[in-house]
């Protein structure tokens, strides 16, 4: 879900639903969502204003910050994979490729006629991987509003691996992570590090945790360098709560049988189901459990 933000006018008040379902074109004025833990100075993660340093109204403060942002999200974004998250990347890209391809879309629904929709792509990929042999399945995360961010949900894909150890590790599959962090009025060093993002993000919860530490705080310098307030929809435990809560996984096209990530439930039916043969150190499982 790519939520823009809205133009406001004076000091009217913006409802939460505008907010988190709404797609609005960003403008020089805009609504102040109170935030009582920022007036207080401390808001938490990477949305601390001493987050990123103090001194960043001059231009040597501001450059050695982009120039540090690009070095961590280089960093990020190119951390060790293991053999298991190479393939299950490479088989995603194949899906993406072969939706793509497809004649016609792949949408079932009536948003067919417009080009597909998000909910058909994401089930249409689910379904390929797990075709592939992956626990694969599509993800709904759901959190409440809090002091300083609004409530919102999220759907994406994701895949369980289970380990010899018998631990499972989560790769994180999102179609269109360069656009949910776009932002119309970036300057050109934040959009310079949107553009570094891949557009369709394949990754253990570790990686894309150090990326969105990253990118939040170039969007929280980004809006002082323009003098316009964080959103509270870019916040660092916004897009945190998009794809590290604890989501409910559904089997592509068995919507009843939404189970949340961890449960006992999950763990029974989806790993004796799942057909990996490689643990992410890259050895062979005798096992599965």
């Amino acid at each position: 879900m790519v939520v823009g933000e809205a133009a406001a006018a004076g000091g009217n008040e913006m409802s939460l639903s505008n907010m988190v379902l709404g797609f609005y074109e960003e403008g020089a004025e805009r609504e102040r969502w109170t935030d009582p833990e920022e007036d207080a100075g401390d808001d938490g993660g990477s949305d601390d204003e001493g987050s990123t340093g103090g001194g960043r109204g001059s231009a040597e403060s501001a450059a050695a910050f982009w120039n540090d942002q690009r070095s961590q999200l280089h960093e990020a974004l190119l951390a060790k994979t293991s053999s298991a998250e190479t393939r299950i990347r490479a088989d995603t890209e194949e899906a993406v490729r072969h939706m793509r391809a497809t004649t016609g879309g792949v949408c079932s629904c009536t948003a067919a006629a417009a080009g597909g929709c998000r909910a058909c792509a994401l089930r249409f990929v689910a379904e390929k991987l797990r075709h592939a042999g992956y626990n694969s399945a599509i993800c709904r995360s759901k959190w409440s509003r809090t002091l300083d961010i609004p409530s919102g949900e999220h759907t994406y894909v994701d895949v369980v691996v289970p380990t010899r150890s018998g631990k499972a590790v989560r790769v994180v599959i999102e179609l269109n992570f360069r656009a949910e962090f776009e932002m119309a009025r970036g300057g050109a060093e934040y959009k310079a590090l949107v553009a570094a993002l891949p557009e369709v993000f394949v990754g253990r919860t570790e990686k894309l945790r150090a990326v969105i530490k990253v990118m939040c705080a170039a969007a929280k310098q980004c809006a002082r360098q323009n003098h316009m307030h964080m959103a509270p929809w870019r916040k660092h435990r916004y897009m945190e709560a998009k794809w590290l809560g604890t989501p409910e996984r559904v089997l592509p096209g068995s919507a009843a049988d939404a189970v949340p990530v961890g449960s006992p439930e999950e763990k029974q039916h989806k790993f004796r189901a799942s057909m990996l043969t490689l643990d992410f150190g890259g050895r062979t499982a005798v096992e599965v459990v």
